[in-house]
This record gives structure tokens, sequence and C-alpha cells, in this order.
């Protein structure tokens, strides 16, 4: 597993345990490799309304039961 070792927020461990990479991540939110990164690997950082609902917009298509709340302390 690629994040051995590294701290990762909920999110994070999220994808990690379904197998996908935060690159797909990336791609299918369309946001930056920089965004994402930091949303997977920083567990106190708080994105903006606009980013969360890129996420959950793109994870809701793996499961539409998803909550942002399941990720994000907002």
């Amino acid at each position: 597993m690629w994040s051995a070792g590294k701290k990762r927020s909920k999110l994070g461990r999220f994808i990690d345990r379904r197998g996908y990479s935060q690159t797909e991540l990336g791609e299918v939110a369309k946001l930056n490799k920089n965004t994402v990164s930091k949303i997977c690997n920083d567990p106190s950082y708080t994105p903006s309304v606009a980013t969360i609902k890129k996420v959950m917009k793109a994870l809701k298509k793996l499961d539409p039961k998803l909550k942002s709340g399941d990720f994000f302390d907002i």
C-alpha cells in the first residue's frame, strides 16, 4: 500500500481502501494534483466548499450514499 507510514486524511484512507489513486480522483473531480494531495495527506486541511463539492460529486459516482461529513469536518 502506498500510504504505509504516511499520515492520511479520512478521504486518503478511503481511496486507499478502495484501490483508487490520487491521480484518478483528481481527474474525475477535475482538481489540481496539489489540491488532491493536500486533501488526502493533511488531516488538518479544510478545503473550500467548491472543492468539497467537486470531490463529493466524484465520490458519489462510486457510492451515492456517501456524505461530505464522512470525509470533512464541516
